[in-house]
């Protein structure tokens, strides 16, 4: 799947505004990032690499399987195939947004 994929699917399951209030960064390795800042109504969304107040590294293929329930997060996190930088708290958070 391409970032660009994923960046529209997140931007519609999110829509206007997520509740998160915060930034978040996920970093895919070699395919990119995905910015979400939520401080703003409406929410923006794009790939850029902009500083955030928690970043979650994780395999694009990660990412999919925790995006359709297949991989749960706090398993992610406790195998290594999911690290997370900066405000911890912002992370547990989204879990519901996601599902």
């Amino acid at each position: 799947m391409s970032l660009e994929t994923v960046t529209a699917g997140l931007k519609e399951k999110i829509g206007e505004d997520c509740g998160l209030g915060a930034t978040l960064k996920f970093d895919f390795g070699d395919h990119g990032f995905l910015f979400l800042d939520a401080t703003q109504t409406p929410n923006l969304i794009n790939n850029d690499d902009a500083d955030a107040q928690c970043t979650m590294s994780i395999s694009m293929e990660n990412f999919m399987a925790m995006a359709s329930g297949e991989l749960d997060g706090t398993a992610a996190f406790m195998s290594g195939k999911l690290k997370i930088q900066g405000d911890m708290g912002i992370a547990m958070k989204l879990g519901p947004i996601l599902s």
